[in-house]
């Protein structure tokens, strides 16, 4: 018999179906045995009396452990006094597909770590923890949509690199054959391959690897990056008002379709942002903060989290404003391939951009002058040769282009509220953990 859905039950009154999912409880009392059913769609009530022996129903259903997968075949009844709807099953067949082993491993009160260990579990058992997932698919399906709608194209870039980034830092070694590869940091270089290969729109959602020592809330070895590049902008501007404009489609389209359950899950209301965002340049926001106080040593140029937080509380008391594009950022601290401006060589063509205090994005206008390229290389120092193959894109007419790259996981975690990137992440990487 076809599965029938918990949240389609109500549709099936009087009808034999078969519900399968995981036990989320069981009451055997003496006449009675209760059984509470859970499928992504919600839970159940299957009620059974007890026949004594030789109730081959009996038997199985004092069988069942917590979080056994199984199948239940019965007829749909009315109950007014059952929670759960207002409806209950009353079995005729109930078939054991995956017995779970007792104890579980984890429960309601178990930490984070212990938590992660079981992930799978976790996921299963916490409503909170498996509505991340829909979430995150309304919100790759909105972006994906909406980078269509604008022309883009969709890549998937290499993840193996026979060279380093550009720093040479922050990158995993893996073997390859008899030599050395490398992890991609971003599909950064190879976006601008792609402008430079006449697809002039280019939008990728993938795995982002970086070899950072963090232990932040915010950080995580792997995570899903989604990454945009535009050819033939007139400036950087144009990146930013498209970044806007994707998110308040895609947060529209998940307040629509998850708002409520958000709202009774997080306790929380998803707002859609207006458009267009506060901008900020690194200038205005670092005086704008040192007026109130902030100052920490180190960050002459830069904000670090505590500023990141104090910048997005100015901005939401003094515009209503969520969001904030934090923009010119010294050359000293952005990549050699950011563009600068021809009258301010001392700042670059870039911004980042805040929700509620924690950066998203990192975004920029690429420098696209094959002379002035190598030349803001050299500044910096750096050999080019082991980057000969994304360099040489610029040699052969390269239009201006620009583009971003946004951390999915962070997204989904300040949209949600959470505490960690963890509970965003599906199977998380750190420093410590490479399980399961």
């Amino acid at each position: 018999m076809p599965r029938t859905l918990v949240r389609d039950l109500r549709d099936q009154l009087g009808q034999t179906v078969t519900v399968r999912g995981w036990i989320n409880a069981l009451r055997l009392q003496r006449k009675m045995q209760f059984v509470i059913l859970r499928d992504p769609s919600g839970m159940v009530q299957v009620t059974h009396k007890r026949g004594g022996e030789g109730d081959e129903l009996e038997r199985v259903i004092e069988s069942l452990s917590d979080e056994s997968a199984v199948a239940i075949t019965g007829k749909v009844v009315d109950n007014s006094i059952v929670n759960l709807g207002g409806l209950e099953i009353v079995p005729e067949k109930v078939e054991v597909l995956g017995l779970a082993e007792t104890p579980l491993p984890i429960d309601e009160g178990s930490g984070p770590e212990v938590r992660l260990n079981w992930r799978y579990l976790d996921v299963r058992i916490r409503p909170a923890a498996r509505l991340v997932f829909d979430i995150q698919t309304t919100v790759e399906q909105a972006m994906r949509e909406y980078a269509y709608g604008e022309g883009f194209t969709e890549m998937h870039t290499p993840k193996l690199m026979g060279t380093a980034s550009e720093s040479g830092a922050e990158v995993f070694k893996v073997g390859y054959f008899d030599r050395t590869a490398y992890l991609a940091q971003s599909p950064q270089f190879y976006k601008q391959m792609a402008i430079a290969g006449g697809i002039e729109r280019v939008f990728e959602v993938g795995p982002v690897f970086r070899a950072e020592p963090s232990f932040t809330s915010r950080h995580s070895t792997e995570f899903t990056g989604v990454d945009v590049e535009m050819g033939w902008i007139d400036g950087v501007e144009d990146v930013m008002s498209f970044e806007e404009r994707m998110l308040a489609h895609a947060i529209a389209k998940v307040a629509d379709r998850h708002g409520e359950k958000i709202a009774e899950v997080y306790g929380i209301e998803v707002k859609v942002p207006e458009v267009s965002f506060p901008r900020v340049t690194m200038a205005e926001a670092l005086e704008t903060l040192r007026a109130k106080g902030w100052d920490p040593d180190g960050h002459k140029d830069d904000l670090d989290p505590e500023g990141e937080r104090a910048l997005s509380a100015h901005i939401a008391e003094t515009t209503g404003h969520e969001f904030v594009f934090v923009t010119e950022f010294p050359a000293s601290v952005r990549p050699f391939y950011h563009m600068r401006p021809a009258d301010r060589p001392d700042v670059t063509n870039s911004f980042d951009l805040l929700w509620k205090g924690i950066e998203i994005t990192t975004g920029a206008q690429r420098e696209h002058r094959y002379d002035v390229l190598t030349k803001q290389a050299a500044e910096k120092g750096m050999n080019l040769e082991p980057l000969a193959d994304y360099v040489n894109a610029f040699r052969y007419g390269c239009p201006p282009h620009g583009g971003l790259g946004m951390g999915l996981n962070r997204v989904l975690m300040v949209l949600l509220g959470l505490d960690t990137i963890r509970d965003s992440t599906f199977l998380f990487r750190g420093p410590n953990r490479l399980t399961p």
